[in-house]
């Protein structure tokens, strides 16, 4: 029931959104634009300016840039048997490599180990933001019908504000450069306010999805990738990182979290297979429900 109390708020944002844009309708990339350019650097800034850098970040950062290189290894596998476009492996890869480690994965953390466990979830969410506005942006971009292959993508990761947002954060903490009270307050609001509305975003994106028009067997692939090998290969990389055996825990089970939510702005950003990736979210999301169960009895 504990966990069903972490899920079950997360469903209702998404709901809030899908019965909004079913009742009223609106323009879901403009309000997803906001999320992305706006109110995301500042997240990430207060994230990066707030928590404290120490010798986990160096093995928990090769860990997660390893994991995500080692998923999008296995689409690219399976784009190759499956024959995929660019777009269609573009989008197989922000469903599949890229997984919701912070309104879901942390609160998860936090239920299972206490605070102890909290500080290592933290570490490993910041790190996922710096993977997905680089790594996964580039991808949606690279797939996008609107773009030029791999020199848009790069434009499109240089020019994404979350990254300077992050750096800024950093160099903020690390000059020890203090912010008014006013400003904190003003943080606060803003970065408080950006992942409600990125889940709201995909509700949105949800209601315009047609079940009929649902590929089913690129979904099952994505399913496959996200929620079960992805935490094998989370397993196997743990084995030879010198980490605590919590937090070789705590990596294992955020490894086999759902999609992450932001991938579906990226990929309405970019239309780079907006409905296939919003739905591998909304379904990844409630398998987990059956699916992290099984993996807490695995690895604690």
């Amino acid at each position: 029931m504990e966990f069903l109390a972490i899920l079950l708020p997360i469903f209702g944002i998404f709901a809030i959104g899908f019965v909004g844009q079913k009742k009223i309708g609106f323009d879901t990339k403009t309000i997803s634009t906001m999320a992305l350019y706006l109110m995301s650097p500042v997240l990430v800034f207060k994230t990066f300016y707030t928590t404290k850098f120490n010798l986990d970040y160096i093995y928990l950062t090769i860990y997660t840039f390893a994991l995500c290189f080692a998923l999008i290894a296995v689409v690219y596998v399976i784009a190759i048997f499956q024959k995929y476009s660019n777009a269609e492996t573009c989008g197989m890869i922000l469903a599949s490599s890229f997984m919701n480690n912070g309104n879901y994965g942390t609160p998860v953390v936090l239920l299972l180990f206490g605070a102890t466990g909290l500080d290592a979830a933290i570490i490993l969410m910041v790190i996922q933001q710096l993977v997905m506005c680089t790594v996964g942006v580039y991808y949606a971009a690279k797939g996008s019908p609107e773009g030029n292959g791999i020199q848009s993508a790069l434009r499109a990761v240089r020019r994404m504000p979350i990254v300077y947002g992050g750096i800024l954060g950093a160099i903020f903490q690390l000059l020890h450069i203090p912010l008014s009270s006013s400003v904190t307050e003003a943080i606060d609001l803003v970065a408080n306010a950006a992942i409600p509305t990125i889940m709201i975003v995909l509700g949105m994106q949800l209601a315009n999805i047609s079940v009929k028009n649902l590929a089913k067997e690129k979904v099952s692939l994505s399913l496959i990738v996200k929620l079960a090998i992805s935490p094998v290969i989370a397993y196997v990389l743990t084995l030879f990182l010198p980490v605590d055996h919590m937090i070789k825990q705590i990596m294992i089970i955020m490894a086999a979290m759902p999609t992450a939510a932001n991938t579906t702005m990226y990929a309405l950003q970019f239309n780079t297979e907006p409905d296939f990736v919003s739905s591998a979210t909304l379904i990844s999301t409630s398998l987990s429900l059956a699916t992290l169960p099984i993996v807490f009895i695995v690895v604690l």
